[in-house]
């Protein structure tokens, strides 16, 4: 099918979740659209994020004809998703499932971290999932939202980045989780930093990675994959398409280009 997969994020941070599933899918076409005019999304109301998550799915549906909604954002993955559902007929996939998934398959799951924006802790969307996949696990959850603006300043492995993940992660640090999700698309960049504090003995989550195999078997399903030559990207933005770029090259791990504005 050439219809392309929608992407959408707030802002940058989905682009780790396109880089992913532009690797596991190298001949589909994909758009992405980062509300930028209105980002962050982690403090904001949950009926706010969800009116934002639909304006956002109308404009990719009715003008892009996409075949499948990647909302790749976890906060809006957390407050949305069920009335995204509802409302159209195209899979939608979000955040936290494919993350809690992975968790309930790992061999050793008796404690589980969670680390995401304010909204995305706030909601209890991965602690509530997790309760019905692994109820035996002890899940606690750890909001750190600074982390969000030191991965778009480039600030991945330095002693200020390091020195507020080991005061977020503080609580975890004489019994580190056996798992950790890292429940926002912004942290995949900081992964390194994460693993240097918490050591090897946990297993990190990224939700970008997870989110992507759950498409690859969507679209192997419903027999949705496009039938061959190159992958194509077109990027949305609904404000500043140039800091969008320059930001996004961090994330998305190359350039991108021909970025353009749109009004929803």
């Amino acid at each position: 099918m050439e219809n392309p997969v929608g992407v959408f994020d707030s802002g940058v941070g989905g682009l780790t979740v396109l880089r992913e599933l532009a690797a596991v899918l190298p001949s589909e076409r994909f758009v992405y659209l980062g509300d930028t005019a209105r980002v962050p999304y982690g403090g904001k109301s949950a009926e706010t994020v969800t009116r934002y998550a639909i304006e956002i799915a109308n404009h990719l549906i009715l003008h892009r004809n996409i075949k499948l909604l990647v909302v790749a954002c976890n906060t809006a993955s957390s407050l949305a998703l069920p009335v995204l559902r509802k409302i159209y007929k195209i899979p939608v996939v979000g955040m936290v499932d494919p993350c809690v998934r992975r968790a309930a398959a790992l061999p050793g799951k008796r404690t589980i971290g969670v680390i995401g924006t304010l909204g995305t802790v706030r909601s209890g969307a991965y602690e509530e999932a997790l309760r019905s996949a692994v109820p035996s696990a002890n899940v606690r959850s750890i909001p750190c939202p600074l982390l969000v603006s030191l991965a778009e300043e480039g600030w991945t492995d330095n002693a200020i980045t390091r020195a507020v993940i080991a005061e977020y992660l503080a609580p975890f640090r004489e019994e580190p989780p056996e798992a950790l999700i890292l429940g926002c698309t912004h942290y995949p960049v900081l992964k390194g930093s994460i693993r240097e504090y918490l050591g090897t003995g946990t297993v990190l989550i990224d939700s970008a990675e997870e989110a992507a195999r759950v498409v690859d078997i969507l679209l192997s399903e419903t027999e949705a994959r496009r039938s061959g030559g190159a992958g194509e990207v077109e990027f949305l933005v609904t404000d500043d398409p140039e800091r969008f770029a320059r930001v996004g090259k961090g994330f998305y791990g190359q350039g991108v280009s021909d970025v353009h504005r749109v009004a929803l």
